[in-house]
């Protein structure tokens, strides 16, 4: 049904260890890296677009962990090429809300123990099986920090095990409409090296500590940590903007991505308008 595989550790850690790593070590080789992560491809059902859902299942040893699409600075942003596949058109993943986790002064959005990452799958196609190949390239962490590369494969469709998608699926922050956010006005101000944005939000105190995340449109930008505060019920969260030429930049408001995160909830909130 599935295979992972890693293909590539770093290499001065394995130096370190005194350990040699074969390029396509199997992900549960017996080695005391090749067993912090598995991974396995859990297939699901047809949708009425005629699309297939499946899910990406990794369970780490543990205490380790993998990161969300924006892991923080100190994390790994995990990366997916499907190019590999037959009668794949795209591959569309959602993201079950992440951990917030302290370490050593630092902050990570993060996954630990198992995770299940829904992916819908589009057919060049449709009613065709699909053949997925893919490569993922994930960082995991424990007091170190490890890349690296799962190759997988799944031939679609198979007996479902829906279940554990559709579990995933729920625990999606839910978008903003529909979690009683009201006005999302960011402004922009230059600095030397970019910009620094402050958006204020409309939204109820989500309980517990609250995080904002914010993303662009431009992954080469480098986005800091937010810097959040509230008052009743409007949050403001505060954070510097470096493109890779270090110099101010126009802003596009609609790429602006905020997920607002606490103990218990995720607020997705697309897009911001001027103010």
């Amino acid at each position: 049904m599935f295979c992972a595989m890693v293909k590539s550790v770093l290499t001065c850690l394995a130096l370190a260890a005194g350990l040699a790593f074969s390029p396509l070590s199997p992900a549960r080789a017996e080695s005391p890296y090749a067993s912090v992560i598995t991974a396995e491809i859990l297939p699901g059902w047809e949708t009425a677009r005629g699309t297939q859902m499946v899910g990406l299942r990794l369970k780490l040893a543990p205490e380790w962990k993998t990161y969300w699409r924006a892991p923080g600075d100190a994390g790994i942003p995990p990366r997916f090429e499907w190019s590999g596949s037959e009668n794949l058109r795209s591959a569309d993943l959602f993201w079950p809300r992440p951990e917030v986790i302290y370490q050593n002064g630092m902050r990570t959005i993060a996954y630990k123990h198992e995770v299940v990452l829904p992916i819908e799958l589009t057919p060049q196609k449709p009613g065709a099986p699909i053949t997925l190949n893919g490569v993922v390239e994930l960082g995991v962490c424990l007091d170190i920090c490890m890349p690296m590369e799962l190759a997988l494969h799944a031939d679609l469709p198979a007996a479902p095990e829906p279940a554990p998608i559709r579990a995933a699926l729920a625990q999606r922050p839910v978008p903003g409409y529909q979690a009683g956010v009201g006005d999302v006005i960011c402004s922009a101000t230059p600095l030397p090296d970019g910009l620094r944005l402050t958006t204020r939000i409309t939204v109820p105190p989500l309980g517990g500590k609250e995080v904002a995340v914010v993303e662009l449109a431009d992954p080469s930008i480098w986005v800091a940590e937010a810097e959040v505060s509230r008052r009743g019920n409007e949050l403001t969260a505060v954070t510097d903007l470096v493109p890779a030429n270090a110099a101010p930049f126009a802003l596009d408001r609609s790429g602006v991505r905020i997920t607002l995160l606490s103990d218990s909830r995720a607020i997705d909130i697309q897009g911001c308008v001027g103010g």
